[in-house]
């Protein structure tokens, strides 16, 4: 299963339903795991280190740091790209897709963008 980790601003609303909905979901806020301080690079370093996917709101930043450890052939599980506009129910129906449905393989190296 697909391990994920949230960087500090991700709506917890969302880490809630998908944990309601998926019980054995492994996903770790940064708060949560000593991280809250960390540059954008360094939770991405951290997501690379434990074979986390990274999902963020931070659409400009993080999809640029990532795209960049990409281009440099830096280890890159996936990022998953939430705009704060779209609606909570349909983030956590889409992030339950990927959780139930992907490998973790299927997105090293991705940066996707909800909706999918």
């Amino acid at each position: 299963m697909i391990r994920f980790l949230t960087d500090e601003d991700f709506d917890g609303r969302i880490v809630r339903g998908l944990q309601r909905r998926v019980p054995d979901i492994d996903i770790a806020r940064c708060q949560d795991v000593g991280l809250r301080t960390l540059h954008d690079r360094q939770l991405l370093d951290f997501a690379a280190k434990n074979d986390r996917v990274l999902l963020t709101h931070d659409i400009r930043t993080m999809s640029a740091f990532a795209a960049e450890r990409i281009a440099r052939s830096q280890k890159m599980p996936g990022i998953i790209l939430v705009p704060q506009d779209v609606p909570i129910r349909q983030v956590i129906e889409e992030i339950e897709l990927i959780a139930l449905c992907a490998e973790p393989e299927d997105l090293i190296d991705q940066i996707k963008r909800i909706p999918l």
